[in-house]
């Protein structure tokens, strides 16, 4: 894994998640394992830019300013760390996040976050359109059961493991957080 000019970008790590109207998330290791990546990417010196998602839809409860719209514990940018607000499921659409990206120099892209199935799978298809390398970390992003359009439901664990196996053919290299901290160790030493 070549992370040289690698940022890190966490999505949508957001308080909003934890209630209604969102159905049952599955991924119990979610923030145990995004802190774990913050920190060790922290403690290397790379970039990292933090993505929140900003709704302009009345009565979301990730309007800004709302409880929902404030990030996870832990999750929130340190001083110099960016944030990029977005309205949409990418953060490249309708953000500065590509000008900043080449403004760095960076070549890989390197996501995680809420939910796979949706900001975070429609960012790492935008970012690679964009001629980015993708790197995603599976185990630590978060995704819902949903309903399937005929009175049932598909299982967050199903959606998530679909969208895993469909940006990895595509357009991404999908690692664990293990292989990403064992990256980032082997590069420190």
């Amino acid at each position: 894994m070549d992370l040289a000019k690698a940022v890190l970008l966490p999505i949508d790590m957001q308080r909003g998640f934890d209630g209604p109207p969102w159905p049952r998330r599955w991924n119990d290791r979610l923030d145990a394992n995004g802190l774990a990546l913050l920190a060790a990417w922290r403690a290397t010196g790379r970039p990292l830019i933090h993505v929140r998602h900003d709704s302009v839809e009345p009565g979301s409860v990730f309007v800004a300013g709302s409880p929902g719209n404030a990030l996870r514990g832990g999750f929130e940018p340190r001083p110099g760390e960016p944030l990029v607000s977005k309205s949409v499921n990418s953060a490249f659409i309708g953000t500065d996040l590509d000008l900043r990206l080449r403004r760095l120099g960076v070549d890989t892209v390197v996501a995680f976050g809420v939910s796979t199935d949706m900001c975070v799978s429609t960012t790492v298809r935008v970012g690679a359109n964009l001629g980015y390398r993708m790197i995603l970390v599976g185990d630590a992003c978060d995704c819902f059961d949903l309903p399937d359009g005929h009175g049932g439901t598909v299982k967050a664990e199903d959606v998530h493991r679909a969208h895993l196996a469909t940006l990895g053919y595509e357009f991404a290299t999908v690692v664990d957080t293990a292989a990403l901290l064992a990256a980032l160790s082997a590069r420190a030493a």
